[in-house]
Formats: C-alpha cells, sequence, structure tokens
C-alpha cells in the first residue's frame, strides 16, 4: 500500500517505493495515481531530447545545479529528473548509466533522479514516464526534466508530454544536413549545439538557422496515431484563416532560438535557463499552455483506452482462436489484414 500523504509531504522513501510500483504496473501504483492526480498541474515539464552523443545527460545534470542555485527570490524550486535509457533486446535489462553522470547532483536533497528503462516501448520514453512524471508533480517538485533516450529523428513522443521541449544536438556527428530532415527537430521549442568548444559549430548552427528560416511559424505539430494534431485547436474555419503570416502577431509566435552550450563546463547554461524560463512565459501569455496541457492529457488518454480495449479483446477472444490465425498467416492462407478483421469480427 503507498502513502499517498507521505509522497504529497515530499517523502522520498514514499516517492521512490510508488516511482517502483508506477513502473512495474502494479494496482497499487495506478490506485495511487488516481489519488494523486487532483494535485498535480503545477510542474514546469522540459524534455530534453537529441541524438545519441550530444552531451543531454551533462546538460542536464548543469541544468539542474542552475535551478537549484539562489535565484534571489525565495526558496529554489525542487527539481525531479526522469532519464530514460534504453533496454536489451536481448536480456531486456539496461545500464541506467544516466544516474551515474548526475551523481553530484544525488547529494542535493532538492533534487530527485529517476532513471527507467523503456522496456520495448519506441519513441525515446518508456511507457511509465507519464505516470512517473504525474507523480513527480504531485510530489511538489515545481521543475521536472524528462530526458529521451536519444534514439533519432523518430524521438517525438516528448513532444505531447512536455510543455518545453529542448532538442540538442552536437558537431561532428555527421551530415550537417541530417539536422534539416523532418522528424525530432520539428518538435523543438529551443534549439541547442552542444560541445560548441569542437570544430564545425558554425557548420552545425547554420544548418540548423537554415531549418528555422524553412519552417512556417505556428504552434507545434505532430503525428499521433497515423493523423497530424497540433497542439493548438482550431475551432473554425475561421479561426484557421488566422493562422496566416500576415494576420498572426509576431508577439504570438514562439520561434526556436539556437544557443551554444558546452555542458562539460557551465559555459551557455545560464543562457539555456533564461531562454526556457522566456518560454513558459510566452506560453502563459499566449494562452498555449493550456492547450499543450490539454493535448498531453489527451494523448495520455488515448493511450488507456488502447490499453484496456486490446486487453478486453484478448480476454474475451475465444481460446486457440488468435493462435490459429497467426498459424494462418504463416501459412499464407490469410493476410494479416484479412486475419485481424476476422478476429474484430469474431
Amino acid at each position: 500500500m503507498i502513502d499517498v500523504p507521505a509522497v504529497l509531504a515530499g517523502d522520498r522513501l514514499a516517492l521512490a517505493r510508488l516511482l517502483s510500483e508506477i513502473e512495474n504496473d502494479s494496482v497499487a501504483g495506478r490506485q495511487a495515481l488516481n489519488l494523486l492526480f487532483p494535485h498535480t498541474g503545477r510542474a514546469h515539464l522540459i524534455g530534453i531530447t537529441g541524438p545519441p552523443g550530444t552531451g543531454k545527460s551533462s546538460l542536464v545534470n548543469q541544468l539542474a545545479r542552475h535551478f537549484r542555485q539562489d535565484q534571489g527570490n525565495g526558496l529554489p524550486p525542487r527539481v525531479a529528473v526522469a532519464a530514460v535509457d534504453p533496454s536489451s533486446p536481448f536480456t531486456g535489462g539496461a545500464v541506467l548509466g544516466d544516474r551515474i553522470r548526475m551523481m553530484d547532483r544525488s547529494a542535493d536533497p532538492g533534487v530527485f533522479i529517476r532513471s527507467m528503462a523503456t522496456r520495448g516501448s519506441l519513441g525515446g520514453l518508456a511507457r511509465a514516464t507519464a505516470g512517473v512524471v504525474q507523480a513527480f508533480d504531485a510530489a511538489g517538485y515545481a521543475i521536472i526534466l524528462i530526458e529521451t533516450v536519444g534514439a533519432g529523428q523518430a524521438e517525438v513522443d516528448i513532444a505531447r508530454l512536455a510543455h518545453t521541449t529542448v532538442v540538442v544536438e552536437a558537431p561532428g556527428l555527421g551530415d550537417d544536413i541530417q539536422a534539416i530532415k523532418a522528424g525530432i527537430l520539428e518538435a523543438a521549442d529551443i534549439l541547442v549545439v552542444n560541445k560548441a568548444d569542437r570544430p564545425g559549430v558554425d557548420n552545425t548552427e547554420r544548418a540548423l538557422r537554415g531549418m528555422l528560416k524553412l519552417a512556417h511559424p505556428g504552434p507545434r505539430v505532430f503525428r499521433h496515431h497515423g493523423r497530424l494534431e497540433s497542439s493548438k485547436s482550431l475551432s473554425s474555419e475561421s479561426d484557421a484563416n488566422m493562422r496566416t503570416d500576415k494576420q498572426t502577431s509576431p508577439a504570438a509566435v514562439w520561434i526556436p532560438p539556437v544557443l551554444r552550450t558546452v555542458a562539460t563546463d557551465g559555459q551557455g547554461i545560464v543562457e539555456l535557463a533564461a531562454a526556457i524560463a522566456r518560454h513558459r512565459a510566452h506560453l502563459q501569455q499566449s494562452g498555449e499552455l493550456a492547450q499543450r496541457e490539454r493535448a498531453r492529457l489527451r494523448n495520455e488518454l488515448d493511450l488507456r483506452i488502447q490499453e484496456r480495449l486490446v486487453h478486453r479483446w484478448r480476454t474475451e477472444v475465444a481460446n486457440g482462436r488468435y493462435e490459429s490465425m497467426i498459424d494462418s498467416i504463416m501459412k499464407r492462407e490469410l493476410s494479416p489484414e484479412q486475419a485481424a478483421a476476422r478476429l474484430v469480427k469474431d
């Protein structure tokens, strides 16, 4: 049984136990999340994503250090870190090395670091990430840093979870034209060229700025379940007509800034934190924060419904019926489409 009042009071041991239950998708974990949900919605969710080798973990470590410093406006905010590592497709295990890279933050009682394995989930996040973030939010962590696996251009699930998405690139990782390809960069609210002390940083930054010039200003758009969705809902054709370059106020459009950092020694971290704060203010002033939160909750609801429907179907399908369909597909007697149609009809 999870001690929900202790979690709300910020007890680290109770929170750690809850996170384990969430990752294991236990009944106790789900019940605790139901009780905690009314206490959520206050944290700023910051996603850190990008290709492997760009220094995301070091950047997260430096951001946590910065946010925990005295800003001259009272107690510094409590910071939680959810770091996702890939699971081995052979053993199912994960190194969880991000926790090692952030060891110097683990001594701070105002910082909670949780490493988790993807456990086969695609898109850069673990299946339990949304629940872990919800638990952090309810426990009073004002800033939640979510570091993704670093899978590449298809890793856009973070755009559906975070309020502010920071995409990290680095010079010397290959052809600079990679930066312009459709995919992960379209989810960026802030672009960071880390390891800016390396040769080729000018070319990398130039490629990113070139991508921004080609991009059409407007709300974040992503593909979800095969259809394009936007964080800004357009309720009528007249609303859609207002989404033109001439009619949209420049103040209402967020153009992702391109920043340089050297995370190993903290260069550019102050500027990055300031850009994150500006983006948060922009979301609040424009009303997009509520729209993104609505899109995030809609996405989570859709996933929950899918899970329940699939589970219900699997429990109701006749014993052996599913496996017999697999046998028919193997013999090329039925196509997967035909088999699916028969199973659903049954």
